[in-house]
């Protein structure tokens, strides 16, 4: 029983058949809240071999897992039937799964043990944007196996934010399709003149946003150390219980069920949800109608002097804090709070550098 909702990507979902039909390689560009991420793998299983098999490439294994089983939803089933994931220590897969849902070392490590992928007849790279090394290893691997053993696989990369035209042209003149998302309005309120820490900031923010707005607040911060001294902050100025308000971290290292509670709807507390960039993309969490951004994320960048990757607290990029804004207006006009002013949003780089141009190599060539 596939879902009655439409998104916008059902628009062009013809015209992306066509072109894998006629071309190996594929960009759709598609901003947050188009559908891809679930609507594109669905829609193109009727137009491969019998049999075959779609492996789409999620970063984050909350998302990886959160898309496998909204589609076998769609489908009427459960995760592991027609649709199924493979992620670090947990896999639902059958020998009836068609798509599967897998991320970025599983495939890698996939393509180690079946170099030419027998059996499978599309490889989706989803939110290709964020650049991981993974990403671009599994990609250039992909390539390879199409060039050498497979030229029947055909390749699909899909993006909200990155420019296309480079990608496009490595893809050998790919042809590039472009969907139009579905946000509603999102208003913009800076925070610049917050002073003290960031747990103060964020703190005194959410307090704000909390008597200002209704529905479900995310905020976004640089790791998990900034989320448990928010977290510590909020609950010294605010009495949850009181106000009827459920506290939830989200990163990458928190236990699986505990991402889930955070995703899933409160059905009578207001939700906040403090959380990494793992939020940014891919993730619906649902009832989320205010985003307090904090302006920084977290990454690895090589430092000369030690010859090793450490992890570095720098500004957020542009299209990152346009994505983070975005979340707010997924299922109604939202709000958005900046703990930055308007200057320096428009200071920040227009996009993130990808992993490959400021890690250390070295994991990368020895796979």
């Amino acid at each position: 029983m596939a879902s009655k909702t439409t998104y916008p990507i059902d628009n062009v979902l013809p015209q992306l058949k066509d072109a894998l039909l006629r071309r190996p390689a594929v960009v759709l560009h598609a901003p947050p809240g188009a559908g891809k991420t679930t609507r594109v793998p669905l829609a193109l299983l009727d137009t491969l071999p019998s049999k075959s098999k779609i492996v789409m490439l999620e970063p984050r294994r909350i998302a990886a897992v959160s898309a496998a089983r909204w589609m076998a939803k769609c489908l009427g089933e459960e995760a592991g039937q027609t649709v199924g994931y493979a992620i670090r220590f947990d896999s639902r897969i059958s020998e009836k799964t068609r798509i599967e849902v897998v991320t970025e070392g599983v495939l890698t490590r996939r393509i180690q043990a079946d170099p030419g992928l027998e059996g499978t007849s599309l490889v989706i790279f989803d939110e290709f944007h964020e650049r991981s090394l993974h990403a671009d290893l599994a990609l250039t691997l992909c390539m390879d196996i199409r060039k050498e053993l497979r030229q029947d696989l055909k390749l699909l990369v899909m993006s909200a934010t990155l420019e296309t035209g480079p990608l496009a042209e490595l893809l050998g003149s790919a042809p590039v399709i472009s969907s139009t998302g579905r946000t509603f309005p999102v208003e913009e309120r800076y925070l610049g003149g917050l002073q003290g820490p960031l747990a103060e900031r964020v703190s005194a923010a959410v307090r704000t946003a909390l008597r200002e707005t209704a529905g479900d607040m995310l905020v976004f911060l640089p790791g998990a150390g900034e989320i448990r001294s928010c977290a510590q902050a909020l609950k010294s100025a605010v009495d949850l219980s009181e106000n009827a308000l459920s506290l939830h971290p989200l990163f990458g290292d928190l236990p699986f069920e505990e991402q889930e509670r955070a995703i899933l709807p409160s059905k009578d507390r207001r939700k906040i949800v403090l959380a990494t960039n793992i939020a940014e993309t891919s993730l619906t969490i649902e009832g989320v109608q205010v985003v307090v951004d904090s302006g920084l994320t977290r990454v690895l960048r090589y430092d000369p002097a030690s010859g090793m990757n450490r992890l570095m607290t720098v500004p957020s990029s542009r299209s990152s804090a346009e994505q983070r804004k975005g979340r707010a207006g997924r299922l109604g006009p939202g709000v958005c709070y900046r703990l930055y002013d308007k200057i320096t949003f428009q200071s920040m780089p227009e996009h993130s550098p990808p992993e490959i141009t400021t890690s250390d190599l070295s994991s990368l060539v020895l796979e």
